[in-house]
């Protein structure tokens, strides 16, 4: 990844990022696409540090209005621009399948996320479709002024004080995620750094947190690339492609090949439609 500063804006250049395939996948909710003269534009953020992304053609972008500190501070860490993708999809690549998922959606990039809000996002994605999550996120931030609440705040709520959020039974559950981050009952910088099975049941004592959403918050929140969610579509990929189990020698990465999985999968099956 190359950057340069002009003006209040960063332009950056990184050939395996592509906004649509990184933004829009299903590993974050609080991006939006507006219409723009690029090529596509997002607005976001992380917590509570706004941006709005363009991508002004293949492997160039421009971050508006973000300062260098900011950029280096945050935005390089988020997007994981310090991992070599070119590095990973040529690994990837010795299987067939992955190959034939690299060269559809090579832009997809791991978003490194705060492990609380990626907590909170996941509890509110169980059963759920990608335009109702984002609503509940949004009416959520909405009542803390446009910021994303922290779990002290958050704790101080109930299930029937969060009834605003028109989130149904995952009220509850967040409520609980907010008691335990509070009280240190589940400490998430500490079960980032436990042996994954350990981190696995720690985040499961949390109320509404399957091995589906404990894997999640793993892989997305806490950069944990072992970690390795299944749904669906990864269920079909791994009957079809992998009766005998995914690749071994892959198991470091497992979680950003699942990326590529997911997005290729759902894609060619709507294709046969």
């Amino acid at each position: 990844m190359d950057y340069r500063v002009q003006g209040n804006d960063i332009i950056v250049f990184e050939p395996d990022l592509d906004l649509d395939e990184t933004l829009d996948c299903g590993q974050a909710f609080r991006w939006k696409k507006i219409p723009s003269d690029y090529e596509c534009t997002y607005e976001g953020a992380f917590l509570n540090d706004k941006l709005t992304v363009s991508q002004l053609s293949k492997g160039s972008f421009i971050f508006h209005n973000t300062d260098e500190n900011a950029f280096i501070s945050r935005w390089i860490s988020y997007f994981d621009f310090e991992t070599d993708y070119s590095e990973l999809k040529r690994a990837f690549s010795e299987d067939e399948t992955l190959s034939k998922a690299c060269s559809f959606a090579g832009g997809i990039r791991l978003l490194r996320q705060d492990s609380w809000e990626c907590l909170i996002s996941f509890i509110i994605s169980q059963n759920n479709n990608i335009p109702r999550i984002k609503g509940i996120i949004d009416r959520l931030c909405d009542n803390y002024h446009g910021r994303f609440p922290d779990h002290e705040q958050l704790s101080r709520e109930t299930a029937d004080t969060l009834s605003y959020l028109r989130s149904g039974f995952r009220a509850k559950y967040l409520a609980d995620a907010a008691a335990k981050v509070a009280d240190g009952s589940a400490d998430l910088a500490k079960i980032a750094e436990m042996p994954i099975e350990n981190a696995r049941n720690e985040l499961k004592k949390i109320k509404g947190v399957g091995p589906k959403v404990a894997e999640c918050v793993l892989l997305f929140g806490m950069y944990r690339t072992e970690a390795f969610p299944v749904d669906v579509w990864i269920k079909r990929v791994l009957a079809e492609y992998y009766p005998g189990g995914f690749p071994g020698y892959l198991s470091d990465k497992a979680g950003i090949a699942q990326q590529y999985l997911f997005h290729y999968i759902r894609s060619i099956s709507k294709d046969k439609e």
